[in-house]
């Protein structure tokens, strides 16, 4: 294939892949895709260590690291990490702290433990930052924002390095931002996509962002896409290329949390909601009884990004290994339903090509009927 994307970054197939697992960034790279980290989750010496290994075992082939720079959250003027997080936690109320334990103890969830989890992650621009100084050190093709339009002089740094940015937009005002400070892809992303996402589906905004950013502006197309049918679809509504996360956390390669796998494999498209119930903002993931909690008349309500996830970090540990399940949930879009067989990431690049090539074969027949 050829596309715009396929020859900026030397890639076969105008394939990106989002996903928190470097096993997976490097096997969908190495299949002629592009993979792209996630970085949030990790320290900047952990992001260290998943890079220089994803440079050891990519084969020399292009991949990308993903950051979250909120544009707006609570605290963004309190100082340094260290500081910001010891004056957002004497903020969140005790309503919500005896909200969550009480829900915790009626699923049969065990206490909490020495080991909080990790409160802040990279929700924030300084948590941020030296994640971006950590990516740029390794040979990335790629930086992408996953919230809002990243700092003009991050845009400009990565471009100093020749590494090229993407950013993601929800609709056409937020795309037309992104160009504004300098990005050079815009990820048009659908509600139907998992983590956060906006409320305008895929099929109406792919075609009012490629409208809005202009020709000379590359546009992936993201939200629902799994099947090859649907990235033939990305492409006809003038996108270069396809963004994909939900797909790959039921790959081989993954490493999706054991009591989290099952209910991916089994849900429909129905079975995602889009709630404020894990960062605190609009996000996509499985819905169940945590979701349903959050959403009932008993709950105190969400807090502002980053709080609400610091509020939450240390129950999600505890969640996934102990308690009914009942609460156990994950970020994934609504192509969810079709994830229902575990493979190789290398088989469904290939699954993805084949059936993209059949979509455009059987409209090249309808076009040539007559």
């Amino acid at each position: 294939m050829r596309t715009r994307v396929t020859e900026l970054f030397g890639i076969e197939y105008p394939i990106f892949a989002f996903s928190h697992c470097r096993d997976v960034v490097a096997a969908v790279s190495r299949a002629g895709g592009m993979g792209v980290l996630g970085a949030l989750h990790f320290t900047p010496e952990e992001l260290e260590l998943e890079l220089a290994w994803i440079d050891e075992h990519v084969g020399g082939r292009p991949y990308g690291v993903d950051v979250v720079m909120p544009a707006k959250y609570e605290g963004a003027d309190m100082g340094d990490a260290e500081e910001l997080l010891a004056k957002l936690q004497g903020m969140i109320p005790a309503e919500h702290k005896r909200f969550l334990e009480d829900l915790l103890a009626e699923h049969g969830v065990e206490p909490p433990t020495d080991q909080a989890g990790k409160a802040l992650l990279g929700w924030t621009d300084v948590t941020a930052r030296p994640q971006v100084e950590v990516a740029l050190k390794h040979p990335i093709a790629l930086l992408a924002n996953a919230l809002g339009p990243p700092p003009a002089d991050v845009v400009e740094q990565a471009h100093r390095q020749g590494v090229k940015v993407a950013g993601l937009a929800s609709n056409a005002r937020h795309a037309r931002k992104q160009v504004d400070v300098g990005v050079d892809i815009i990820v048009a992303q659908g509600t139907e996509a998992g983590g956060h996402t906006g409320d305008v589906a895929t099929m109406v905004l792919i075609p009012e962002v490629v409208d809005a950013v202009g020709e000379d502006t590359i546009v992936l197309a993201a939200g629902g896409i799994g099947r090859g049918r649907q990235m033939a679809a990305g492409l006809a509504l003038g996108a270069d290329g396809v963004w994909t996360g939900s797909i790959w956390l039921t790959v081989a390669e993954a490493d999706t949390p054991e009591r989290a796998l099952p209910k991916l494999l089994n849900a429909t498209s129905r079975d995602t909601v889009r709630s404020r119930a894990w960062t605190g903002k609009p996000a996509r993931f499985l819905k169940t009884a945590w979701t349903d909690a959050w959403e009932s008349e008993n709950s105190p309500g969400y807090l502002p990004m980053p709080m609400q996830f610091m509020l939450i970090a240390d129950a999600l540990p505890r969640i996934s290994r102990s308690g009914d399940g009942e609460l156990v949930t994950f970020p994934v879009g609504q192509i969810v339903g079709s994830m229902n067989q575990i493979k190789p990431s290398a088989q469904v690049i290939y699954d993805l090509i084949d059936e993209y090539v059949e979509a455009i074969t059987r409209l090249n027949t309808i076009t040539d009927s007559d």
